[in-house]
């Protein structure tokens, strides 16, 4: 089953203006969806808003009895599984912090020593859509994720999963965690967090490590790699351009497709100027 960024995560999280909804606020869109909000259609394009992704993350939380040097989300591991490997350490996280933090931050005010491990999924199959709630540019859309609706997806969570046990578990990584807990503690002691807006886990089986599966599912947050709703080929041509609008390009990640489980901003900078530098180049040799 797919999961709802609007369900799972804030409805707050900060991606009004993004490219899909300033075309559907502009009449370039679904017809239905923009004729549903009073929008005057300019062009009927019923891709502008499809076929967006999110690359799912998932922490695991390890207390350590000793001192963690602070440490911000750098290292990465890629696994030839389909995921990526990471952590953090250091940091207060229990009590705030940065956007990293906030999202994986514990119910308890307290400091603590220790960390995360997380993985992400890479190039997820999973895909989703933008929808418009108001016309207003200032209120967030609806955008629905569909985190694990392909099972393969949820496979390679679950190989992330076991790939962090085979970390924790390891003898160079002893020193970094008490050695009365087990991953499976480890495991239920970050599902009983709440890290998104999916209930708690309730019932007979909440007491219970849950399954990697169910720990996927559950504890799935975003790592901010949103990408998708005016894909090449779809919404904007190989020129960046908005196709059936001549002079109109959009040039940011809503035109990418596929994107890898490490942060996208270089390339996103990379592709910015290297449109910049040919369109120049084309308005230069046009004089």
């Amino acid at each position: 089953m797919g999961i709802d960024i609007s369900y799972n995560l804030s409805k707050e999280i900060k991606t009004q203006n993004i490219s899909s909804q300033l075309l559907m606020l502009s009449g370039v869109g679904p017809s239905a969806q923009l004729q549903a909000q009073n929008i005057t259609v300019v062009m009927d394009q019923p891709h502008v808003g499809q076929g967006m992704h999110d690359n799912p993350m998932n922490a695991v939380f390890i207390p350590s009895p000793v001192p963690v040097e602070v440490s911000l989300i750098e290292v990465v591991g890629i696994t030839s599984e389909g995921t990526y490997v990471e952590a953090a350490g250091g940091e207060n996280f229990g009590g705030g912090g940065g956007s990293e933090s906030n999202s994986m931050k514990l119910s308890s005010a307290q400091p603590f020593q220790g960390g995360f491990i997380l993985e992400k999924v890479m190039g997820p199959l999973s895909t989703g859509h933008m929808e418009l709630r108001t016309k207003n540019p200032n209120d967030n859309p609806v955008v629905t994720f569909n985190y694990f609706q392909h099972p393969d997806d949820l496979k390679r969570c679950v190989r992330g999963i076991q790939t962090i046990e085979r970390v924790v578990q390891s003898k160079a990584f002893a020193r970094y965690k008490y050695a009365d807990m087990s991953f499976e503690y480890l495991l239920n002691l970050t599902a009983s967090t709440p890290v998104n807006l999916r209930p708690p886990r309730s019932g007979p089986g909440a007491s219970l490590p849950p399954s990697a599966e169910e720990f996927c599912q559950h504890t799935v947050t975003t790592i901010w790699h949103y990408h998708g709703g005016c894909v090449v080929g779809r919404v904007v041509d190989g020129d960046y351009k908005v196709i059936g609008i001549y002079w109109l390009r959009v040039i940011d990640m809503s035109t990418v497709g596929y994107c890898p489980g490490t942060n996208p901003q270089a390339t996103v900078m990379m592709l910015g100027r290297y449109m910049g530098v040919k369109i120049t180049r084309e308005r230069l040799a046009n004089k």
